[in-house]
């Protein structure tokens, strides 16, 4: 039997952030697919009861002897965000997922943790990152976002010349969210989930409905890209509205 390779005294591992991109494993970095195949402890977000879309994405390349680490939500759209429940409730949760990683870190254990799309743009990570930096070392792999994903899909830029994009959040009020698409050359919507139909009446509001285009499960098996006039629901993750940018062109 062959000993196992312990961690010198007083070394200490890295948590790494690592982006997996918008769903498709060869969309993954070099760095980010070394990490992911080399690295034994495996931590990822996910919902009670699913196999979490990060560990999907992730699911061939993990090692046979790889230690999974999910990290389960303890609430998704039970409550809703403006309720103090609902922050009191993640803020313990990140709390409880930064103790058990800043642990292993400490016994010289490296740990990847599996992020969808980009580490730092809206991800589950960086709540981690802004309670683990200063406790021991943290390492962020960019990735391809879901939204770079999803333009692609549509096989038309996103954005010519001196055009302005916005990325805003369906979950944002109804005249905010009419505002900051009127007032935007090229625009990414996310989050839609139960906001369609507040989505839909925005675009309409802001004259912009025979520009918009939804954009599901962008590089991932069951992709589809419809005009917004024709949607009739929207899957409740991986779902993103665009308007594309007719900007400045030589």
């Amino acid at each position: 039997m062959t000993a196992p390779v312990l961690a010198p005294v007083g070394a200490i591992g890295t948590i790494h952030g690592v982006g997996l991109g918008p769903g498709a494993p060869d969309l993954l970095s070099v760095r980010a697919d070394r990490l992911v195949r080399g690295t034994r402890h495996i931590a990822y977000f996910r919902k009670a009861g699913r196999p979490g879309q990060a560990r999907r994405i992730a699911a061939d390349l993990l090692r046979a002897d790889a230690v999974e680490i999910p990290m389960e939500y303890p609430v998704t759209t039970e409550i809703p965000v403006s309720d103090p429940r609902y922050n009191a409730c993640l803020a313990a949760f990140y709390a409880t997922c930064t103790a058990r990683l800043a642990d292993l870190a400490r016994a010289g254990e490296d740990v990847v943790v599996l992020c969808e799309g980009d580490p730092f743009f809206y991800g589950s990570f960086m709540h981690l990152h802004s309670r683990l930096a200063g406790q021991v070392p943290v390492q962020v792999v960019p990735g391809i976002t879901g939204m770079a994903g999803a333009w692609n899909a549509t096989g038309v830029p996103i954005t010519w010349g001196d055009d302005v994009l916005t990325v805003a959040m369906a979950t944002l009020p109804e005249a905010e969210l009419t505002r900051r698409i009127r007032d935007t050359d090229a625009l990414v919507v996310m989050k839609i989930g139960r906001h369609l139909a507040k989505l839909r009446r925005a675009v309409a509001a802001a004259g912009r409905e025979g520009e918009a285009w939804l954009v599901e499960h962008a590089a991932m098996p069951g992709q589809r890209v419809t005009p917004l006039g024709e949607a009739q629901a929207v899957t409740p993750y991986f779902s993103i509205l665009l308007i594309h940018g007719q900007g400045r062109r030589p």
